[in-house]
Order: C-alpha cells, then structure tokens, then sequence
C-alpha cells in the first residue's frame, strides 16, 4: 500500500489539531479492521500507542493474511488477528472479552452490490451494528466508535439506507455508562476517501497511465468531500478522546467539483459524460437541513445530538460550542471550503501518493 505524507499541503485541515485518545495500555478491538480505514487505523495505534492488546477482526482470511505479513505479531506483541464477522453475534462476545474499545468499521460499502443484495446489507450493516453494540454490552466495553458515511443522509441507495439505520442504533444507546452499565457510543460520518478502492482518483491515474484518451465523469455538475485516510484516522481518535455518548461527528472537509480534478490531473484528455449510475448522488450531503436544529459547530467538527440530548448539548456549549442557523447544511455543492485551483494542481503533482488503495 502506497502511504500518503503525514502531513500532506494539499489537505493539511485542522482536523489533527485535537488530542487524540491515550489507547496506551487499553484493550482495543478494530471491526474491518482490514479494510482501508481499518488497516490504516491499526497501523496508527501500532505506530503511536501501546495497547494491551489491539485485535483485528474481520472476515477476509487473505487481507489478515497479508496485513499480518506486514504487521507481525512479532514485531507488535499486542496483535492478534481474529477471523469473525459482525452478523455472528457469539463469535462477537467471545472475541471482546475484556476489551476497552470497540471502533466499528466493518460494513458492505459497494453501491450497485447493495442494490442487488439489499437484506445482505442490512444484515452486515444495521444487524451486525445492533450486535457489536449488544457485544459491548455485554462485555463490560467502555466506548464504541461506529464509523459511517454522507450515504446515510436523506439515503437515495440501500448502503444509505442501511447505514442511517446503523446511525439510529447507534445514538439511541443511554447517556454515559453510569445510566445502564452500557457503552459510550458515538459515530464518525465521513466523505469520500481520498485514494481509496473504488474511488475517483485511483480510477482517473490508471485510465491515464493505461493511455485512454478520456476520463469518464458521470455528470458535469458532481461535486464531492475530500478526506485522506490518515485524516479520517486521526479525525476518528479525536472524537473518541471526548465523546459523551450519542453524537454523530462531522469532519469540516474540502469539496470538489469531479470534472475539475479529472481537467486537473490530465488537462489534455477529453471528459466523457456517462450519466449517474443506479443510486448515485450529484452532490455528496453530510448534514441536511432537517436537523440544523441538533447541531454543533464545535473546533473543527459539527456535532450531531438527537433533541432529547439535552445534558451532552449543554456539556458541549459549555466547552465553547455553538449552534448552527436554522437553515445549515453541509454539501458539497454549497461547502465554503473548497479545494482551490492551486491547490488542485497539487493533486497532479501528489497523485502517486493517494493511491491509498486497501490491502
């Protein structure tokens, strides 16, 4: 895999400006965890922490295969590798035993196949949510970090729509464990990952080094959020270093009109207009006006609370947060943050190094 600079100028935010969690010395179980977020999530806990123990649970024999070539237990002690999936709730409670911290990233991402197989995709994303949580549970698990997508937002598709249903399940847990000995947990609503398989950037560099004589774009109006992974990492163990309980947590992204990264990275090629596929947006959403009324600008993120939220809301504005306008939304179409013309032709330059794709 192809790492991308630490701090990379063309998406340097203040998304690393927070603390993150102290996972030192903490049982920590990463669902996915061999997926693109999740394997760069344990490369970072392996890189910056000492836990006791960091599990990687997932349910493709061949990518823990490899990344255990690449992270060995041998040279990271703390590391065991453990096959299970998220819809086997047994297999969940034996593997948390004892465990601090749950971070949730396993799910079925792939539009079109969700559409096909949509009880397969609410079975691994909604279902095999309500058991992780009802693993953690059961097992005593500090806090829980779901990690989701801008596709649950008013969900056009079924991955959307499987994943608002995960987001549901996930923010009606009990404030704090003192409530009902249960987990805090909380959720993380990312856009589009920068390099990662399947998505735009990779696609546009191989047609190019492949020669084509033009880079397809289903709409001239598309636009999209940029993060890297190693943002979304970092994003992701700030949020868990001061969640409450309950919150969905929005990353202030850069937004980008996809015909303009395709003119960007290959100004000589012709654009060829394909039209939207089944279940795509124009415009990616990560907070709809609808509950403008529940949110938070807090530092360098949007907090989301359900209204009966009232105790973590108040914990939140006491410690500098403030309300949005009524009419707030968070699209890309309409971002004030945006990914400028220089800083666009960056990309060119970077393009070897956002080829993030999973293992």
């Amino acid at each position: 895999m192809v790492h991308v600079p630490d701090m990379d100028p063309v998406f340097e935010t203040g998304l690393y400006a927070h603390p993150v969690a102290d996972l030192t010395d903490k049982s920590i179980l990463v669902t996915g965890a061999t997926g693109c977020f999740g394997s760069r999530l344990v490369e970072t806990i392996c890189r910056q922490f000492q836990p006791s123990r960091l599990i990687v649970f997932s349910r493709d024999e061949s990518k823990q295969f490899e990344m255990a070539r690449r992270l060995s237990p041998a040279d990271y002690p703390f590391l065991r590798y453990v096959l299970g999936d998220v819809r086997d709730l047994d297999r969940l409670i034996e593997t948390m035993k004892d465990v601090d911290v749950v971070i949730h990233a396993a799910a079925m991402k792939h539009v079109t196949l969700s559409e096909q197989n949509p009880m397969e995709c609410l079975r691994t994303n909604a279902q095999g949510t309500q058991n992780v949580i009802h693993a953690a549970e059961r097992c005593g698990v500090t806090a829980v970090s779901m990690v989701s997508t801008d596709k649950a937002v008013q969900p056009v598709n079924m991955y959307g729509a499987s994943k608002l249903a995960a987001e549901k399940i996930a923010t009606a847990r009990p404030f704090g464990t003192e409530v009902a000995g249960g987990p805090r947990t909380h959720v993380v609503r990312f856009g589009n990952f920068v390099g990662s398989r399947g998505s735009v950037i990779p696609i546009f560099d191989k047609l190019i080094r492949d020669g084509s004589d033009t880079l397809p774009v289903t709409d001239q109006r598309m636009t999209r959020f940029w993060i890297t992974v190693d943002e979304a990492v970092n994003f992701a163990l700030s949020s868990l270093s001061f969640a409450k309980g309950g919150e969905i947590f929005v990353p202030k992204l850069r937004s980008m009109a996809v015909v303009d990264l395709a003119r960007f990275m290959a100004p000589s090629l012709k654009i060829a207009f394909t039209g939207l596929r089944e279940g795509e947006r124009l415009h990616e959403q990560l907070i709809a006006t609808d509950v403008a009324s529940n949110v938070l600008d807090y530092q360098h993120r949007y907090v989301i609370l359900r209204a009966n939220r009232t105790a973590e809301r108040d914990i939140y504005i006491k410690a500098g947060a403030v309300r949005v306008e009524e009419n707030f939304s968070l699209c890309s179409s309409n971002n004030p943050v945006t990914l400028t013309d220089a800083s666009s032709a960056k990309v060119v330059a970077q393009r070897e190094h956002l080829r993030l794709l999973a293992d």
